[in-house]
């Protein structure tokens, strides 16, 4: 596959991600994906058949702790708008940033 890429690839590549290349880039690019392709085509003639899949190799455990409410440390909602701006039927009001 790596005999593929050419800088027309990588032309088109960058046009679909609509980033603006030039031809110095574009050569560039095209060099650099060569080379990160025949270092995978390296990879895939490795012997894994024996090696056991691994997802996690330092031993290491998640700390989880109960997700208890502490009402001690929780604001009514009174306190939580008391520094608001704006608010709407205890809602905090912001300005609109969608279109559509």
């Amino acid at each position: 596959m790596s005999n593929k890429i050419n800088q027309s690839i990588v032309k088109h590549i960058a046009k679909l991600a609509q980033i603006p290349i030039s031809d110095d880039e574009s050569e560039k690019l095209t060099t650099a994906f060569l080379e990160t392709l025949a270092v995978i085509d390296e990879l895939q003639e490795i012997d894994t058949s024996t090696t056991e899949p691994t997802h996690q190799v330092t031993g290491l455990k998640n700390v989880l702790r109960d997700d208890v409410v502490i009402e001690e440390q929780m604001f009514l909602q009174k306190e939580a708008l008391s520094n608001a701006k704006h608010t709407h039927q205890g809602f905090f009001v912001v300005p609109k940033i969608l279109e559509k």
